[in-house]
């Protein structure tokens, strides 16, 4: 079975998003299951894959608001509301319709269309309608925009936010709709998408690498270690609910580090609301900076779909303290996780986990048993899909 996997960033081995990562896992798990699967997508800039005949990439483009100047947003919600797109999806347009078809004509037969989340697929709609569909539900993106637009301080984003929902929300159930199969990552989300049909759908637990490395002693540089994607809005939803609700119930001394994506503007404006907390932005090796915390938070209050640092966090067998919402989607809590809600109660576990000797255990069983129960699952929508196919010629 030959798949085309439709995708705004193609994988380039970096890794260094969420969604990357879960890009990779999905499209591991589809190749490891027999299908052969040609990504096909934009490319960050400079950052183009490798030559491979398997990968098509449609041009190189930064599809991140935060670093785009004022007249690049403008030229995108232009288009948005020329279109009737969302904002996210309107970013693709520039590729243009005809480079896409001619791209899926140079692929060669394909049996079905893997539409991974909203963007390329909402972008380039009429060039992906001649084949099944599997819809790959990252979040529940209406519900998502819902909750930045009532997060937001700021009018003309909230304005911004709203439109995507409304729009979203029916995209999502066209998406649905039309698939012969969906992929959530969380159990909840297909409940919210109308698909919990096991005929219909089915969640994929992920993991963040292909393999785990035996656990080893670690040096503990701070008590604390958050690292994210923090320009992605419901990441940042908890972030600021730990340093503004939790931070504060700390005792003084207590060594916090955060790392990750981040504009220098909030760089800037965490470091001066929060002098006690070391804000360190990218580093060179994220395994290496969460190894060297005591613990690792898990601040997620919101949002959909599931939290790939939790994951990770379970896979490298790091204490943890986190929060319900951060253990969406995750069927398994290793004993040295504590569940916390409430900020004085969050505050300490925290302190409680960080005295004495890290309580690391062994991630290689949890690893093993995702990667299990993903394969499984992926093989119930491909089977989906062979099954559609026979129908098709009955």
């Amino acid at each position: 079975m030959h798949l085309l996997f439709a995708t705004s960033i193609v994988p380039d081995g970096r890794l260094e998003s969420g969604y990357e990562i879960a890009n990779d896992a999905i499209i591991e798990a589809l190749r490891r299951n027999g299908a052969r699967v040609t990504v096909m997508g934009l490319a960050w800039p400079g950052r183009r894959p490798p030559e491979d005949p398997d990968t098509i990439v449609l041009g190189e483009m930064d599809v991140r608001t935060q670093t785009a100047s004022a007249v690049q947003k403008v030229r995108w919600l232009t288009e948005a509301v020329r279109a009737g797109l969302t904002f996210a999806s309107a970013k693709l347009r520039f590729v243009g319709e005809k480079a896409v078809r001619e791209a899926i004509g140079r692929v060669g037969p394909v049996d079905a269309y893997v539409l991974n989340s909203f963007q390329f697929a909402e972008a380039f709609q009429s060039c992906l309608t001649d084949r099944p569909t599997i819809y790959v539900a990252h979040n529940v993106e209406a519900k998502s925009a819902r909750e930045n637009a009532e997060s937001s301080q700021e009018p003309f984003q909230r304005a911004m936010f709203r439109r995507e929902a409304q729009l979203l929300e029916g995209l999502e159930q066209r998406l649905c709709r039309d698939a012969r199969f969906v992929f959530t990552l969380a159990e909840e989300d297909r409940v919210a998408l109308g698909v919990d049909s096991d005929a219909r759908s089915a969640t994929l637990p992920l993991v963040t690498r292909r393999e785990v490395p035996n656990p080893g002693p670690r040096r503990i540089e701070c008590e604390a270690g958050l690292i994210g994607t923090w320009t992605w809005q419901p990441n940042r939803i908890g972030l600021e609910w730990f340093l503004d609700e939790v931070v504060p119930h700390l005792p003084s001394g207590f060594r916090i580090r955060i790392a990750g994506s981040m504009s220098p503007a909030m760089a800037s404006h965490l470091a001066a609301r929060h002098p006690s907390v070391e804000v360190m932005g990218r580093v060179p090796d994220a395994g290496a900076f969460v190894r060297s915390a005591a613990l690792v938070p898990l601040v997620s209050r919101g949002g959909t779909g599931v939290q790939l640092k939790t994951i990770e966090t379970f896979e490298m067998g790091l204490p943890s303290v986190a929060t319900t919402s951060s253990l969406r989607g995750i069927a398994y809590r290793p004993e040295n996780c504590v569940v916390a809600d409430d900020p004085r109660s969050f505050a300490a576990a925290m302190v409680a986990l960080a005295e004495g000797e890290p309580h690391d255990v062994d991630g290689r069983a949890f690893h093993a048993s995702q990667l299990a129960v993903l394969d499984r699952q992926v093989r119930r929508g491909l089977q989906a899909l062979a099954e559609s196919g026979q129908e098709a010629f009955a």
